[in-house]
Order: structure tokens, then C-alpha cells, then sequence
């Protein structure tokens, strides 16, 4: 297959599309071992608090959603909250996006997800057990608004994760 049979890269327009209440859920989490964990609640991580950086990175993040990937539209982004716990081993982030616009915010809450998975690596890897973190199934929960309706991530089987509907 040669360059003149594919189809075209192109960013879709929406141009005609309704302008509608649109909302996205994503979620993910990065596995720090229990020493990394500790650290991080008890403040102990030299280049400050890891929580509170992380979720500034996050939210930056996905206001430049556009400028990352090449085809996502800029969108006026109204609301953007993110919300990380740590657990056991584990940082989980969680973030929703919301905007009226007429497309989705699923991929800037991906973003928002990814970044503030990347920044906790990035501020416990100075850490003996630091790099040794994994970055873990970073999904979209939910979404809302639009022609493709209501979407929740299925529930897992408990034999990993299902994948994500592809209709998106």
C-alpha cells in the first residue's frame, strides 16, 4: 500500500455538530511500592507535595490537550477537577472534564490522567525505590453528551480489564 491509498490525515469537523453539555470521567494509577507511599504521605519527598503537584500538572495538562495531539480540538474547557489517593502501593488518580462544545473531553481527561500519573513518577524517582514505579491503567470510566450518548466503562470480570468500547 503506498502514501496515495490511505486516506488523507485529517481533523474531523465538526463545524455542524450541536453545541452540547459534554463530560468525561477517566481514571489511572501508578504502582510506587509501600516505602515510595509512605514517603509520599508523610511529605518526605524532596521536591515537595506529591498529591497537590500532581493535580496542577493534571489540570495544565488538559487545557493543552490540543497542542499534545495533532487532530484533538482546542475546546473551552469550563471545568476541570482531579482527585489523587494513595492506597497500599498505589497512587490513583481520578479526573473529570466538563465544557459545552461540540465535541468530547474524553482525550483531556485522558491527559489530565496521564500527566499527573507521569508527575508523581517524576517527583518519587529521586527515591531509592522510585523508578521502579509503573504506570497502570490509565481508562476512560465515563462520558457524557453528544450523538454517541452515555458511555461507562464495563465492570471487569476480575480477569483483568475489559477493553474500551470502540464506538469513541
Amino acid at each position: 500500500m503506498n502514501d496515495t491509498d490511505r486516506k488523507p490525515t485529517r481533523m474531523v469537523d465538526v463545524g455542524e455538530k450541536d453545541i452540547t453539555f459534554r463530560r468525561a470521567v477517566a481514571s489511572g494509577s501508578i504502582r510506587v511500592g509501600r516505602t515510595v507511599r509512605k514517603a509520599i504521605d508523610a511529605g518526605k519527598i524532596p521536591k515537595g507535595n506529591v498529591l497537590e503537584v500532581a493535580r496542577v500538572a493534571g489540570i495544565m495538562a488538559a487545557k493543552q490537550t490540543a497542542a499534545l495531539l495533532p487532530l484533538c480540538h482546542p475546546l473551552p474547557i469550563e471545568a476541570v477537577s482531579l482527585h489523587l489517593e494513595t492506597d497500599d502501593e498505589t497512587v490513583r488518580v481520578h479526573a473529570e472534564v466538563r465544557t459545552h462544545a461540540r465535541t468530547g473531553v474524553e482525550m483531556e481527561a485522558l491527559v489530565a490522567v496521564s500527566v499527573a500519573c507521569l508527575t508523581v513518577y517524576d517527583l518519587c524517582k529521586s527515591l531509592p525505590d522510585g523508578q521502579s514505579a509503573v504506570i497502570e491503567t490509565i481508562r476512560l470510566d465515563e462520558k457524557s453528551g453528544g450523538a454517541g450518548g452515555h458511555f461507562v466503562f464495563p465492570v471487569s470480570s476480575g480477569k483483568g480489564d475489559v477493553p474500551c468500547d470502540s464506538r469513541f
